[in-house]
């Protein structure tokens, strides 16, 4: 046997294996009829790993071919599934706690382009004014057209402190915009809290890590206590919260709701078809909650805000949310690299799929830019001329826009959605009081 011949019989045993291992195990039960149109396609594959390996101008790494058959595969099934090579992979083990080196964006392929998810608050991406929905162009000088996640994700990550370019654009652009960014160790916080007025509280996650659920409690808790043993309603901000783990999404959930189905999952494996119900203990007031989400919220934010609409728990209000209903298993591989694969589809507790259609709000409330009327703007009864006197008692003014701010910080009455949120919690509280007077 020839030099050549034995060098593609060996690919092909190697590439016979391989596909044994990536079927886990169901290979030997495949039917005979079945086994020379899998041999062929096999061959085919071999036979071109043996001419490149051969006739290429340069040579070529096995690995570096290997590694590119296996983004090519993938590649070819959805956007969310993806080879991670050793330094991507440890990467991202180190994003799910909460700490990584980059800009602070989630991105996906939307129609073939490289679409931004959303950018993670308090990060250069937030900071610098990307938006939910920007196209990436390029990155430095390179074109993203039919570039991987993952390759577009090792292109943006860097040592601290260096400058990178993204080229964007948004339907609100006459022209492609330049944004230079300066790389960061992203630390995200997944809990904000405040209080926005007495008795009503505020309360974000950006992102849901390992400790989201612990710090959602310790949250919680410390809002209890600066009101008074208990809320009369919450406001649960979701916007641009690109998702993360599961389970996280599911104990947030069941914080909130004391039994009934949160999600469950439908995939071709026995392991990927699984039901989360909720719990009463550890289960909070039913205090009313108004959810936020927008075109940012995807993947456990949807679970969520999916969960709580089904349930009645909670008013959904924002923009439709992004419609990321697929769930993905990290999978490591031999040399420390890893597979994350789409494995399974998740439904909410009413059997909606939210893949590709997203989360639509009970009340939709686009955002709007607030602005303030000038002083003296305002026409009223006493500016007209020869207006007579009330002899009743007077009227108290309202304190002024400029002094009825919320309590967060730099957020105040120029967030619109949230000014609603709490239109609406305090609207929920009148009624009640109405009610009751009236019975």
């Amino acid at each position: 046997m020839g030099k050549g011949k034995r060098t593609t019989v060996l690919l092909l045993l190697l590439a016979l294996v391989f596909a044994g291992w990536m079927s886990t195990g169901r290979a030997n039960r495949i039917a005979f009829a079945e086994a020379p149109t899998r041999y062929e396609e096999l061959q085919l594959f071999t036979d071109v790993l043996s001419i490149v390996r051969r006739s290429y101008v340069e040579e070529v790494k096995m690995k570096d071919l290997v590694y590119g058959a296996i983004n090519g595969m993938l590649a070819a099934l959805d956007p969310h599934s993806s080879f991670m090579p050793p330094d991507v992979y440890r990467e991202m083990k180190i994003e799910t706690k909460g700490e990584f080196g980059g800009l602070g964006i989630e991105i996906t392929v939307r129609d073939g382009i490289l679409t931004i998810v959303s950018p993670i608050e308090d990060t250069p991406a937030a900071r610098s004014g990307l938006q939910a929905g920007d196209q990436i162009l390029k990155i430095e000088d390179r074109f993203t057209k039919d570039m991987s996640i993952m390759e577009a994700v090792k292109l943006m990550r860097g040592p601290q402190g260096t400058e990178i370019s993204i080229t964007v654009m948004r339907q609100s652009l006459d022209k492609p915009k330049v944004f230079t960014l300066t790389r960061e160790i992203i630390k995200v916080k997944s809990i904000k809290a405040r209080t926005l007025e007495d008795g009503f509280g505020y309360l974000r996650i950006s992102q849901f890590q390992e400790q989201t659920t612990a710090d959602l409690h310790a949250a919680l808790k410390a809002l209890n206590e600066e009101n008074g043993g208990s809320l009369r309603g919450l406001v649960l901000d979701l916007r641009n919260n690109p998702g993360g783990l599961l389970d996280q999404a599911v104990q947030v959930s069941d914080t909130f709701l004391s039994s009934g189905l949160i999600v469950y999952t439908e995939g071709r494996e026995e392991g990927s078809r699984m039901k989360f119900t909720a719990h009463q203990r550890g289960t909070e007031p039913d205090f009313p909650i108004v959810v936020l989400i927008n075109g940012g919220s995807a993947s456990a934010s949807e679970i969520v805000a999916g969960a709580l609409q089904d349930h009645g728990r909670a008013v959904i209000m924002g923009t439709q949310s992004f419609g990321k209903g697929s769930v993905q298993t990290i999978i490591p591989l031999s040399d420390d690299s890893g597979l994350r694969l789409t494995t399974a589809r998740y439904f909410t507790p009413r059997g909606r799929s939210i893949q590709a259609l997203g989360i639509v709000p009970d009340i939709v409330v686009h955002p709007v830019e607030v602005q303030e009327l000038p002083e003296g703007s305002q026409f009223r009864e006493k500016d007209l001329k020869n207006h007579f006197e009330s002899k009743g008692a007077p009227v108290k003014e309202p304190l002024p826009p400029t002094d009825r701010k919320f309590n967060l910080g730099e957020a105040d009455l120029t967030d619109y959605q949230l000014m609603r949120a709490l239109d609406l919690l305090k609207g929920w509280q009148i009624f009640q009081g109405l009610a009751g007077r009236a019975a």
